[in-house]
């Protein structure tokens, strides 16, 4: 397939543009800077100069390709619920170029929009409208799509790492160096699940290659890590000692990531891994963050 990839100069669309070429697929990769314009044409991709704000740029990448990644997002998380309502106004924009085809389109959302109401993992059959979680904006915007008779599915990402980079807890390493310490809240037992890049970029080709709308998927290796754990791990990494905070001091500590420290995020990717027969292989994320190099 021709395959317009969003987010290609990221972290996983870095990752997810030689997986894509090495299955045989033509990438055309978005970019908005001239090195991530020559990263791609490095790795054998066609370039699309474009932005998340510039519809009409994405609607042009869309309509030259037979199948749309969309794996972008502003990762500014003190202004999540803003950056929420723009990945809404891209995604209209994507259908917006696949109306009357059947080509198909995998957006990107969060395994914590999949969570029930009673504790138990995120699922990737739970589809709650009424979810608090501004990313739920993402998985309407798609299912609108849907329902106008778009080939749409849904990339739901835990936590995804390699030694270098591991999604949210990267910024935790920060506030740990500016703190002194690294914290976690109450007791730490809250768990957030994890996936390694390299499962979740082969999730994602699998995903665009099955190209069955509506589905949901869960590039979920681990389904829960608890906070203390990773602190202790974070707390091994800096030589920095490792504390616990009440929940009423969280948001002095924390700032932003306040509204995430706490959350217990369990998911499950059983339904992926049966749908898809993907089994993730990768190392854990304690095992990365026990390698990675704080210096």
């Amino acid at each position: 397939m021709r395959i317009f990839l969003m987010g290609a100069t990221g972290f996983i669309g870095s990752a997810l543009v030689p997986e894509l070429i090495a299955a045989g697929h033509q990438v055309i990769g978005m970019t908005r800077s001239d090195a991530g314009a020559q990263a791609l044409a490095d790795a054998g991709a066609e370039v699309h100069r474009a932005t998340l704000e510039d519809t009409a740029s994405l609607r042009d990448g869309a309509a030259k390709a037979g199948a749309v990644i969309h794996a972008a997002f502003d990762h500014d998380f003190s202004n999540f619920v803003e950056n929420c309502e723009k990945d809404k106004r891209a995604i209209a924009a994507l259908g917006s170029a696949l109306t009357g085809s059947d080509r198909p389109l995998l957006i990107t959302s969060g395994t914590g929009v999949g969570s029930g109401e009673h504790g138990e993992p995120a699922s990737e059959d739970v589809f709650n409208t009424r979810h608090p979680n501004p990313r739920i904006g993402s998985e309407l915007a798609g299912h609108a799509l849907l329902e106008a008779g778009i080939n749409v599915s849904v990339m739901r990402l835990p936590q995804v790492h390699n030694p270098f980079k591991q999604g949210l807890i990267t910024p935790l390493v920060a506030i740990a160096r500016e703190k002194g310490v690294v914290a976690y809240v109450g007791e730490g037992r809250n768990r957030w699940p994890a996936g390694h890049l390299s499962d979740v970029v082969r999730l994602y080709r699998l995903a665009i290659e099955k190209r069955e709308p509506g589905a949901r998927y869960h590039a979920v290796g681990e389904e829960g890590i608890s906070s203390r754990e990773i602190a202790e791990s974070l707390g091994r990494g800096l030589n920095l000692p490792v504390v616990s905070i009440a929940a009423e001091e969280a948001a002095a500590h924390f700032g932003w990531m306040a509204m995430f420290v706490g959350l217990d995020m369990p998911a499950s990717s059983v339904l992926t891994q049966a749908r898809l027969g993907w089994k993730p292989t990768g190392p854990t994320l304690i095992a990365d963050l026990d390698e990675a190099r704080y210096v």
